[in-house]
């Protein structure tokens, strides 16, 4: 099968099309013809090495978690789903080998779910790990309730998108920080309001509207906007982030209410994404789609870190 996979870590340069064996399927296994393939974030940093020291690795590398895709091969043990079902998954494997840059891949059945019928294939890869990494942070480690007030920073991207709309859909107050083009993307999302973060200073904003602080802040961006964060918040809220482990970890132990989330796989909580999609109410948004062979172009625009929505791998086979 056709892979974009690296042989060792490093630059965009590493990225090679390799022929390399389908995988076989084991008893409680499906075997996926991947259609698409969501390009995250994490890709990048998995690729120069950044998480070699957190999660196994076998070379060669195999990028990709998340898939949308056909079933051609179901285990002996596999009940729940059948050949030529339209899946999608957050396809993370506990040793980095096998990933959805590649025509074909194998996964746990108990971590696939049918693919939500009003999306395409590409709109489907768009959605797991970033729709997925929002609900864990929202509903889990946020405990968000209902009339709550929520600040959701980078809220035009992949993940902050999905914060937008799963916070709204839930009845909390939602505020959006982004650059001025997207405050109307964002709002289209659900957002009440929008900050612009490169001319206002957010914390002036929030202490302006909100003097006692807020419930909720989502950190999708790391950094000084974590650090900012904590002195608005109110005195029963919680600052989570994705993208900030040892910072958190460090002010936590400094009495701050701050937790890291590292999204897992999840398929019951894929199929509420998808009834939702179902239903109307999570829509994704991609800005762009290369082919495979084109995978270090896709890395260069997400990088960028300015990228609106998803970017999304078409695999033909």
């Amino acid at each position: 099968m056709k892979a974009m996979a690296i042989q060792e870590f490093g630059g965009r340069d590493k990225l090679q099309l390799m022929d390399l064996p389908v995988p076989d399927v084991g008893p409680e296994e499906v075997l996926v013809q991947v259609k698409a393939a969501g390009v995250n974030p994490v890709d990048w940093k998995i690729r120069e090495g950044f998480l070699r020291e957190v999660l196994p690795h076998e070379f060669p590398i195999i990028l990709g978690w998340d898939v949308a895709g056909v079933i051609k091969q179901v285990g002996s043990e596999v009940s729940q789903l059948q050949n030529s079902d339209e899946v999608y998954s957050y396809c993370r494997l506990p040793v980095m080998h096998y990933g959805s840059y590649a025509e074909y891949l194998v996964l746990p059945a108990n971590i696939v779910s049918k693919k939500s019928e009003s999306l395409s294939f590409e709109q489907a890869a768009s959605v797991p790990l970033a729709a997925l990494t929002a609900y864990q942070s929202l509903f889990g480690a946020g405990r968000l309730q209902s009339g709550e007030t929520i600040l959701i920073h980078a809220a035009a991207g992949g993940v902050g998108g999905f914060a937008v709309q799963l916070a709204k859909h839930h009845g909390a107050t939602v505020i959006g920080t982004a650059s001025p083009r997207n405050h109307d993307y964002v709002r289209g999302l659900g957002a009440d309001r929008v900050i612009d973060y490169s001319t206002k200073d957010f914390r002036a904003v929030i202490r302006e509207w909100y003097p006692l602080g807020i419930d909720l802040i989502y950190d999708c961006v790391g950094g000084d906007v974590l650090e900012h964060s904590v002195p608005i918040l109110n005195s029963t809220g919680r600052l989570i982030t994705i993208v900030e482990p040892d910072q958190a970890k460090t002010m936590k132990s400094q009495g701050v209410n701050v937790e890291f989330v590292f999204v897992s796989p999840n398929a019951r909580q894929l199929d509420e994404l998808t009834k939702m999609a179902d239903q109307g109410k999570l829509k994704t948004d991609i800005s762009g789609t290369y082919p495979l062979e084109d995978a270090a172009q896709a890395h260069e625009k997400i990088e960028s870190h300015h990228v609106r929505g998803k970017l999304v791998l078409t695999i033909e086979t």
